[in-house]
């Protein structure tokens, strides 16, 4: 067991401090320090944050959003989910014309942002070579999701960024015995399931530069999946 499980967070706030302090995965953190030290040359003046990265949002939150993890240049160098890349350049724009965003650009972690009713998080918090995280490396960050879930007590929908952070919350899902198994629930973009405990999960293609400049992911598709995550969280 984790040392971080020896005491459970008493707050987000108190979890998220423990996030960022995770030492769980050699491969990641040295991954996102080297990255930290090297950076990209149009960013060679910031200063990268290089550590696991927190979650963010509104903590009485009826949405959550599931993503991958961090990227390198992104999240590892702003510190917040899905500011400052591609990802959430795309993003941001539909959270704030669906009515969660305060704004719709997310630059650092200073410039204002602000979420209502939404909570951000993500199946790896350190960023992984090629976006892709180990299995042993899911199965280390697995327990911060199940301490955030059980803080976030007014979740009612639940939307998964891709079939990673799809399967990693259907992994909490089976370690808290809301169900017993995987069976009924695959993942595809617009998937929606009622979980037995009443909240609802949906899942999206990832807004990755990948999906949305090849038009796999479109911002009307995206938009229609929070449009419709609005309705559940308010029926």
């Amino acid at each position: 067991m984790p040392d971080a499980l020896k005491k459970s967070a008493t707050s987000l706030e108190v979890l998220n401090s423990q996030i960022v302090a995770c030492e769980a995965c050699p491969r990641l953190r040295a991954y996102g320090e080297a990255i930290a030290r090297e950076k990209r040359r149009q960013w060679r003046d910031w200063s990268y944050w290089g550590k696991p990265v927190p979650s963010f949002g509104d903590e009485n939150a009826r949405v959550l959003i599931v993503g991958l993890a961090p990227g390198a240049h992104g999240s590892n160098r702003t510190g917040r989910p899905f500011t400052g890349d591609g990802s959430g350049d795309f993003m941001y724009p539909v959270l704030y014309e669906a009515g969660f965003a305060s704004q719709p650009k997310a630059t650092s972690r200073d410039d204002g942002m602000k979420l209502t009713d939404m909570w951000i998080t993500a199946a790896v918090r350190c960023a992984p070579p090629g976006n892709k995280p180990a299995p042993d490396e899911q199965r280390n960050c697995a327990h911060w999701l199940d301490e955030e879930v059980s803080l976030l007590k007014r979740v009612r929908v639940v939307v998964c960024l891709g079939k990673i952070g799809f399967d990693a919350f259907v992994g909490h899902l089976i370690r808290t015995r809301v169900v017993e198994s995987r069976r009924g629930l695959e993942f595809s973009h617009g998937a929606e399931y009622t979980l037995p405990n009443g909240v609802h999960l949906m899942g999206t293609y990832h807004p990755s530069l990948q999906n949305t400049n090849t038009g796999k992911l479109t911002k009307a598709m995206f938009l229609n999946i929070f449009q419709r995550a609005r309705e559940l969280m308010e029926g």
